[in-house]
């Protein structure tokens, strides 16, 4: 990392990066006003080993950031190693589970928040896990798989948008996260749409196993987006989370607004699949009534028909009809006067 200048660094970034043996992805230094700087790797040692910046960076407004792919052995040992941070937090830092928490303990507030990675397409984005340690002067994260959103605010940064406080960083990559699922939402939204205007053209040609299908996947994926957007808004709703007075308003206000509106744009996304769910299995009822009266018909229409050939199969001696030419013919119509006798008997009680 040392020697590496910053656009050098996003290059590596946009290909995927190139990752240090202890997972360090990038280290940077901002302020207000100012484009991010590269740290070298002793800065970034004296900061994890002593919880303070060297002389020359204590005196300046600023901040830094920190962040760590902990997909091999070796990363997550470094960081369980930090000499700087509680038991507690780094034990968050390197968990591998994808649950989300958001505590406090003192100055330090920390968790694990929930963002798409980029390892599947855009249709169907797998949703993992990013943790994080926030101080007023430093942000370090870690993650398994590249994380698109906080990939996003450092090219911000880059930029020059740089926040007076690390905790905007953690708020922007949820608004960020937030952003994309509203994009999900757009798109199975439109799923909906097509599903509607087949609903409300419904023919005979209609393929009613189709719109099941595209209903049961728009259902189903925003069942997953919900389980996940849940447990989030829960703990930004919680009484009982005091979040210091720097991050208070920076992040617990603001992404929780930002959460709690996405939630509510999933839930109103999952009422209107219910509803056309509902109107889905009333037509398909409906198509069912209808096939099952015109098979009743058939099969009434048909009964007279069935006892008359019956009737004049048997194997009998004595039967009428069979010493004349026009037998056949005879029986033929006796069937027919009788399933009109049977066709006006339906009409007359309305069955038809």
């Amino acid at each position: 990392m040392a020697g590496t200048t910053l656009s050098q660094l996003t290059d590596l970034l946009s290909e995927g990066g190139t990752l240090l043996r202890d997972g360090l992805v990038w280290a940077i230094y901002c302020r207000p006003g100012h484009e991010p700087q590269e740290l070298e790797r002793d800065v970034v040692v004296h900061r994890l080993t002593t919880g303070n910046f060297p002389p020359e960076f204590a005196e300046g407004a600023g901040w830094a950031w920190f962040h760590f792919d902990i997909v091999h052995t070796m990363s997550r040992h470094q960081i369980e190693t930090i000499p700087s941070l509680p038991e507690e937090v780094r034990q968050v830092l390197t968990n591998l589970e994808r649950s989300t928490r958001l505590e406090n303990e003192g100055d330090i507030v920390f968790g694990a928040l929930p963002a798409f990675d980029d390892t599947s397409t855009d249709d169907d984005r797998n949703v993992s896990t990013w943790r994080f340690s926030l101080e007023p002067d430093l942000l370090l994260t870690t993650r398994r798989h590249p994380i698109p959103a906080l990939g996003v605010v450092f090219h911000e940064l880059k930029r020059g948008l740089v926040p007076r406080s690390p905790a905007k960083v953690v708020d922007r990559a949820l608004l960020e996260f937030a952003d994309t699922l509203r994009r999900d939402f757009a798109r199975l939204d439109d799923q909906l749409d097509r599903a509607e205007d087949v609903l409300l053209m419904l023919d005979r040609d209609t393929d009613l196993g189709r719109m099941s299908a595209l209903l049961g996947m728009v259902r189903r994926r925003s069942t997953e987006l919900r389980r996940v957007l849940a447990p989030v808004d829960r703990i930004f709703r919680d009484e009982e989370l005091e979040l210091p007075e720097w991050a208070e308003d920076d992040l617990k206000d603001r992404s929780h607004r930002q959460v709690h509106a996405a939630l509510d744009d999933l839930l109103a996304l999952q009422d209107r699949a219910r509803s056309l769910q509902d109107e889905l299995t009333s037509n398909q009822a409906e198509e069912t009534n209808r096939r099952l009266y015109i098979l009743t018909v058939g099969t009434i229409l048909m009964l007279p028909a069935t006892l008359v050939t019956g009737f004049f199969g048997m194997n009998t001696g004595g039967m009428f009809l069979t010493d004349g030419r026009w037998g056949t013919v005879d029986a033929g119509g006796l069937c027919f006067l009788i399933m009109m006798g049977t066709w006006f008997l339906l009409k007359f009680i309305r069955f038809l």
